[in-house]
């Protein structure tokens, strides 16, 4: 995933051997998932958060696309690192609650966004990481426009983790919701070198339900991230459309 980029590959490195951040991810998920009901917010969804989100980066950088980062006069590559670091902890404020978690992410990411990057940066570049960075997570809630391109990327790459296995647990423990029922529709998300635009993103479906997660929440999402312009979305149902639920009833 870090390809040569000797910063992200030693940044990734002690995202995976954090006991900090695995306990914030855990604990994350007891909020979302035992306490909320909601679907996954820990380990999982940062792992698949983090290979789209650089996947749709090195695309755009491929493309010529500018990162915010050079901004600051660091390389387009430094753009790898606020990407990676946003992913890893855009959700850790759920550990103290899902309302404004965002927010919350904002109060626990910078003393760990310095420990991840003690020794990998000087100053002043090490602070403007941590900017950048911060952006990104503010950035990620719903009503936030993205000021940087690695801002936007985290706010598509979050909307994109929509396939049917993170569905799954908010299915099995609470009541069937167009959420639920919609991502169990969603079988592969896949972000391919577009022919339009410089990215493609390819949605394969089972049932026609899917079709809410893309108008309604990744069409919102992509529209505030400022890089509409670079993406184009298309989505098919593959074979005979299956059925998710056998009924529904409202008590």
């Amino acid at each position: 995933m870090a390809k040569e980029n000797q910063k992200l590959l030693r940044v990734q490195e002690r995202i995976r051997k954090s006991r900090r951040l695995k306990a914030l991810w855990t604990a994350s998920n007891i909020t979302a998932i035992n306490r909320m009901h909601i679907n996954d917010h820990g380990p999982t969804h940062v792992r698949i958060v983090t290979r789209l989100a650089l996947k749709l980066l090195r695309l755009l950088l491929d493309a010529g696309v500018r990162p915010g980062v050079v901004d600051h006069g660091l390389p387009p590559e430094d753009a790898e690192v606020v990407v990676a670091l946003a992913a890893a902890l855009h959700d850790i404020g759920h550990v103290i609650h899902r309302a404004e978690h965002e927010l919350l992410s904002l109060v626990l990411a910078p003393g760990l966004i310095d420990e991840l990057l003690e020794g990998i940066y000087d100053e002043p570049a090490r602070t403007v990481i941590m900017g950048e960075t911060l952006h990104a997570i503010y950035a990620h809630r719903r009503d936030a426009v993205p000021l940087t391109v690695e801002a936007g990327i985290l706010k598509v790459a979050d909307a994109l983790d929509m396939e049917k296995g993170r569905a799954r647990i908010p299915f099995r423990v609470g009541e069937p919701t167009i959420h639920s029922v919609s991502a169990l529709a969603i079988e592969k998300v896949e972000i391919r070198r577009g022919k339009e635009k410089p990215v493609m993103i390819f949605v394969r479906m089972s049932n026609s339900a899917g079709i809410f997660q893309l108008d309604n929440l990744l069409k919102e999402k992509l529209n505030r991230s400022g890089l509409k312009d670079y993406i184009e979305v298309a989505a098919e149902i593959q074979g005979e459309e299956k059925k998710i639920i056998e009924r529904y009833a409202i008590d």
